[in-house]
């Protein structure tokens, strides 16, 4: 008995003496919040909409209104962005990728810039 006791002892040290816990680096796409609700009143409305995808994507199928701006070029192209909007910050844009992850990146990376009023649509089928 007092073996197993001991046993049992020597098991329950060992358990505390375990590596820390890993940890990641929080994930600001990780959580995704599209509202393609109010992207498609937006829209019907005269909204700036930027299509996130690839020209490949795009060229596959795109909401009639969309200009193409691969999100890994948003940042270098806020300019282009201003003209669509007419230098208003302030006006609705609308972005959107294939299911919505990109779109999220797009919208953090616009509202960087200074926009007020960008809603992630999420996903070209979530639009149409």
């Amino acid at each position: 008995m007092t073996r197993i006791l001991l046993l049992a002892a020597l098991a329950l040290a060992s358990c505390s003496k375990s590596e820390p816990a890993k940890t990641t680096k929080h994930d600001p796409t990780a959580e995704i919040q599209k509202d393609p609700q109010t992207a498609r009143k937006l829209i019907a409305s005269g909204a700036t909409v930027l299509d996130v995808r690839t020209p490949e994507e795009f060229t596959a199928g795109h909401v009639a209104s969309a200009t193409n701006m691969p999100v890994d070029d948003i940042a270098q192209h806020t300019a282009d962005v201003d003209k669509l909007v007419g230098g208003d910050k302030t006006k609705p844009v609308v972005v959107y990728c294939a299911k919505g992850g990109r779109a999220q990146k797009a919208k953090q990376t616009l509202e960087a810039a200074g926009y007020t009023n960008v809603v992630n649509g999420g996903g070209y089928a979530d639009l149409r």
